[in-house]
């Protein structure tokens, strides 16, 4: 949310290779590479900076235990209980505002003991007001169809999810386009790196699926092919379309995962070039800045734009945050 002019004070994660991302590009920052549930109020604590301005803490959960993408779904799967981590935090300091995104689906799991439903006692417990919604990131900026559940909350009076930015009735009728983010980028071809910037690198790819994106038209799929180029698993199945498609210049992309440069993985072929999307387009689908930088193999990188919350996104709802935060002074003032 530092778009929105938010300062980043503390990261959490468990994960080496996105905290070494995070203290790149936020040197400024505290950082604790941990898992959650071993972590105390007081770790916390200490990188507060001061209670003089308001606070917004924000959690991202894993979202694989509950998509719908995920068919080896279990309840005991450890992802599950990390909300509820989020729990001691929130009540130990109880933030003025609080952002959580997710997949649709957390918030059906359970509908009384789920982590969702938990987290929502908490809040009422707390006296919090709070909103949340199903969005499609599209409508906030990014070129992506990507539906995430997103809740806003605060402890300093009734507060609403913002307005759409984009789409039919909003000031921008169009919806945002791959175009628009990745224009300009260089060419290049499966396997190569841009050797001005090593974050615009693209997944190598066999013959067989070179032929198989080369004979791929913009915005199509495998529907296109030759019998001879089909995988055996798909001549009877008409299911996962997306899977070794190309996105579309005038449209948004589809929602990006955490193998967002796979070919065989969504449609994620490059709209002309016979390629997927480099690490850079996917970040830029994802509307990260041009010059963010990522740490990890290939892979890790891959797996951090897809975990990411759209930068456009979280600009606007801490826009909102500091709307409403503007507004409550105003009040208190008056």
């Amino acid at each position: 949310m530092s778009a929105a002019g938010l300062t980043v004070r503390l990261g959490i994660d468990i994960d080496e290779d996105a905290a070494a991302t995070f203290r790149a590009n936020f040197p400024a920052a505290g950082f604790l590479c941990a898992d959650i549930r071993s972590l105390k109020a007081a770790d916390i604590r200490k990188n507060i900076i001061t209670d003089a301005e308001p606070r917004v803490f924000g959690a991202c959960a894993p979202c694989q235990p509950f998509s719908k993408q995920n068919r080896q779904q279990k309840g005991d799967d450890l992802r599950r209980t990390l909300l509820p981590e989020f729990h001691k935090f929130v009540d130990e300091f109880q933030p003025e505002y609080i952002f959580i995104e997710n997949v649709p689906g957390m918030q059906a799991v359970d509908k009384v003991d789920g982590p969702f439903a938990k987290f929502l006692a908490l809040l009422e417990d707390l006296n919090y007001c709070y909103d949340y919604k199903i969005v499609m990131a599209y409508h906030y900026g990014v070129p992506q169809r990507r539906r995430r559940l997103v809740l806003i909350a605060s402890s300093l009076g009734p507060i609403k999810m913002p307005p759409m930015t984009h789409g039919p009735g909003t000031e921008q009728p169009g919806l945002p386009t791959v175009a628009e983010w990745i224009h300009g980028l260089s060419k290049l071809e499966a396997g190569q790196t841009d050797p001005d910037d090593p974050m615009h690198r693209a997944a190598q790819l066999s013959a067989l699926n070179l032929e198989r994106i080369s004979l791929t038209p913009p915005g199509a799929g495998r529907e296109c092919w030759p019998e001879r180029l089909w995988l055996d698993c798909h001549k009877n199945y008409s299911g996962h379309t997306d899977v070794y498609g190309r996105v579309a210049w005038d449209k948004p992309a589809s929602a990006l995962t955490t193998r967002c440069i796979s070919l065989s993985n969504g449609r994620f072929g490059h709209p002309e070039e016979n390629r997927a999307i480099s690490l850079r387009e996917a970040a830029c689908i994802q509307t990260f800045p041009r010059d963010f930088t990522f740490h990890g193999n290939l892979n890790s990188m891959a797996r951090q734009v897809g975990n990411a919350v759209p930068v456009k996104m979280a600009e606007i709802f801490g826009n909102e945050f500091r709307r409403h935060y503007a507004a409550h002074r105003l009040a208190q003032e008056a």
